[in-house]
């Protein structure tokens, strides 16, 4: 005698719309035997299943065993309900009953059925630019709301033709319920534009972009997330063209590469840089560059690493064939920052100055979305920002909050929302210096409300009170209740976040800048901290920055000023041979401005360090990007140097720069290249911070530290670092999920407040 069918209610968290989730339930269900629906709501995915009781229990076991590449089940429950005695398993319309708590897929890249179809001159597709199924193709940057379906998205306007909708209607399809399912027939337009806006007549406006970029022209190229401007990577004349127009003196252009073939051609790959490159994401990978290589010289002048991705988009696969060109420059398609242009005609607007010629689409880009720059460190992926492919995908906290918004730091801007226990951190906004950024930066935390549907209960933000997300808190004063949260504790908190912690640790919280309760300009910072709250234990000694925001671009400033604190106002008549190139009223004015302090705040950022080191040095006196005297003090380091440390003597928490700055000085009259005195730098910091780290853990009792901040994103520290301190028996947690630069700041803010709101802190930091 047979028993009798039983029946469950299966509700699906996670990233499991827009990823073929309902088709992949809707064939395990068919196997199984089982009757009941599928459909997406507000919610997630939820199933009404029916038949045996072992099929039904097969079936629950293997939805997140055997989910789809692109799916991230975070939550599956079910409940049972009485038989209803159906034949059959459909997908059903979607419902909308309740506020939206899925997540959303970000954009991903061309999969590899696709990619066969898109070069196969006998399939339908041949040469479709917008050729996608369930395993690729755009997501967050086409959908206006949840759920994910059809006229939710950018591709409305669109109607599937007969062959595209029978597809889309077919469980056997790869493209049963594939929103941006689209074809020749139906589907959007690819066209060529002069930087006029004229439509020019072609055949092909791929290959004619191709020819283009083969003769030297510059060509803004319409993807996923925005604009890029592209050249030929091996032509100087048009590289150097681009720098001038794009006025993007020396800082580094990524590059995209036909194949990892041609990336081995240029850079050095590794098996996890292999992963990172073809993985989905398909983020710009920084990896050193091979020596004598075909490239034009002007793509990263005076850098050793190379930017690098491979595409990830149709028209990005053709574009590269159409070129004939292994390798394009492939730079966000804006003037330096400024915001990623999205729209056609403000595309044409603004970047005509640069472009020679528009590819353009009639795909609506519902959001802007910079491509992600990451290093692998470890064999696991370390951001230096984070955005195309990776946003808003959730970093998941320890416990359920209240509603957060945080509004993050004014460079490298994230901005971040949760709803309980998920953070969704938007795509890189940009740094907030101007009122193109300061609009997208609004935009961005209008669109993540909506998307989300979370009204927050409380707003986070940063204590400087010039930054204009601070002021944008500030203005909704009487709305929410306000959290300022400081600069340094948001970083620490970020790496707890991310590694499911709440602390307390000892935390290295280094970076450039950072406003501190004293008002003065914070950023060698050692802490004992958790989510609420935080102690300062240790700090470098303060020194003018003369000139202010002047003596970050001109790092020869900070130089004078450690020379001044470390050897009296006699400083300038040391034979220091980077003192010879200033101008003798500048350097006589940046003196007096020290001994004033006119103009000159105080800071105690290891940032600052690192810039007045590489200008004693040699190295670098003026910067024309954020960062780069550091990044090329890294880079010049002499491995082979067996010099001393310089020394950094500490004494009740405050560490003493005046030694180290003598001894570089003596080492630099005696002739120590510049590589030797950055190794004698860094190895002094590892054995500072090594050793201050010890300490701390004797005398609190903790045993871990955490490290954030964007002097971090110097890989040799962070590395020989985090090994001192685990030979010295300290567990080490760093950042994988979010930068740890300010782009990850939003989630230690929403961290910190929500934490304090849980937990009764007295009255909100306003």
């Amino acid at each position: 005698m047979s028993r009798p069918p039983v029946r469950r209610i299966v509700r699906i968290q996670g990233i499991v719309q827009g990823v073929g989730f309902r088709p992949f339930i809707h064939r395990l269900a068919t196997e199984l035997g089982l009757s009941g629906s599928v459909c997406n709501d507000a919610d997630g995915v939820l199933v009404d299943a029916e038949g045996p009781a072992g099929s039904l229990a097969a079936f629950v076991d293997r939805i997140p065993a055997e989910a789809p590449p692109l799916a991230l089940v975070d939550h599956l429950e079910w409940t049972d309900a009485a038989p209803l005695g159906r034949s059959g398993f459909e997908i059903v319309a979607s419902g909308k009953e309740t506020a939206a708590t899925t997540l959303v897929s970000p954009d991903v890249a061309t999969c590899a059925d696709c990619l066969r179809e898109l070069l196969d001159p006998k399939d339908r597709r041949f040469r479709f630019p917008f050729i996608n199924c369930t395993n690729c193709g755009p997501r967050y940057t086409i959908i206006r709301r949840l759920p994910y379906d059809r006229p939710d998205t950018a591709m409305d306007r669109f109607t599937m033709c007969p062959a595209c909708e029978t597809e889309y209607r077919d469980p056997s399809n790869r493209r049963f319920h594939a929103q941006p399912n689209a074809c020749w027939s139906c589907g959007p337009r690819v066209e060529l534009w002069d930087n006029q806006g004229l439509f020019i007549p072609s055949r092909d406006a791929i290959e004619q972009a191709g020819r283009l970029i083969r003769d030297g022209r510059i060509v803004a190229v319409k993807g996923i997330g925005g604009y890029h401007l592209a050249v030929d990577a091996r032509n100087e004349e048009a590289v150097q063209l681009l720098r001038r127009r794009k006025r993007r003196d020396e800082k580094p252009f990524a590059l995209m590469a036909a194949s990892l073939d041609a990336l081995r051609e240029i850079v050095a790959l590794t098996p996890d840089a292999e992963v990172l490159l073809r993985s989905p994401q398909r983020p710009v990978l920084l990896l050193p560059k091979r020596a004598g290589g075909p490239l034009a010289p002007a793509i990263a002048p005076g850098n050793r690493d190379l930017g690098v991705m491979l595409p990830y988009t149709p028209i990005h696969h053709l574009l590269l064939a159409d070129s004939a060109a292994p390798w394009l420059v492939m730079t966000s398609g804006n003037f330096s920052e400024e915001p990623i242009i999205i729209d056609n005609r403000h595309a044409v607007e603004i970047l005509a100055p640069i472009a020679d010629y528009f590819l353009v689409h009639n795909r609506d880009i519902l959001v802007r979305n910079d491509d992600s720059v990451c290093r692998s460190f470890r064999n696991r992926i370390y951001f230096i920002r984070r955005s195309r492919g990776y946003a808003p995908a959730p970093v998941k906290l320890a416990a359920n909050y209240p509603n957060v918004l945080a509004v993050g730091a004014e460079l490298k801007n994230t901005v971040a929302i949760n709803r309980g226990a998920h953070v969704f951190l938007s795509q890189h906004i940009g740094d907030l210096e101007n009122a193109e950024v300061s609009a997208s930066f609004e935009q961005a935390i209008q669109r993540m409300q909506e998307l989300f549907e979370i009204t927050p209960a409380l707003l986070a933000y940063d204590l400087h009170p010039e930054y204009l997300s601070t002021k944008y808190a500030l203005n909704r004063r009487g709305e929410l209740p306000l959290y300022g949260i400081q600069h340094h504790h948001a970083h620490i908190a970020a790496c707890l976040a991310e590694n499911g912690e709440r602390g307390p640790v000892i935390g290295l919280s280094l970076d450039g800048t950072g406003y501190g309760p004293d008002g003065r300009i914070w950023g060698g910072e050692v802490l004992v901290a958790d989510l609420r709250d935080y102690e300062r234990v240790g700090h470098f000694r303060d020194v003018p920055m003369p000139g202010g925001s002047r003596a970050i671009r001109e790092p020869w400033r900070m130089a004078v000023s450690y020379l001044h604190h470390a050897l009296g106002p006699g400083f300038s008549e040391s034979p220091l041979p980077f003192l010879s190139n200033i101008a003798p009223d500048s350097l006589r004015l940046v003196g007096q401005m020290i001994e004033r302090r006119m103009n000159s705040p105080e800071t105690s950022s290891c940032g600052r360090l690192f810039d007045g080191f590489a200008a004693l040095s040699g190295s670098r006196q003026r910067v024309t990007f954020e960062g780069q005297a550091a990044m090329e003090f890294e880079m010049i380091l002499d491995d082979a140097d067996d010099g001393p440390p310089y020394p950094f003597p500490c004494a009740d928490g405050v560490i003493e720069i005046a030694p180290a700055v003598r001894a570089a000085a003596d080492d630099v009259r005696s002739g120590v290249p510049a590589g030797g005195i950055s190794a004698r730098f860094h190895r002094g910091l590892v054995r500072l911070f090594a050793g201050l780290c010890r300490q701390v853990a004797a005398e609190r009792g903790i045993s871990t530290v955490a490290l954030s901040g964007g002097v971090f994103q110097n890989l040799w520290l962070l590395r020989h670092l985090s090994d001192e301190l685990q030979a010295a028996g300290l567990r080490v947690l760093m950042h994988r999920l979010v930068p740890c630069n300010d782009g990850g700041i939003a989630l230690g803010q929403l961290a910190v407040a929500a934490e304090r709101h849980l937990t009764g802190w007295e009255e909100p930091c306003v």
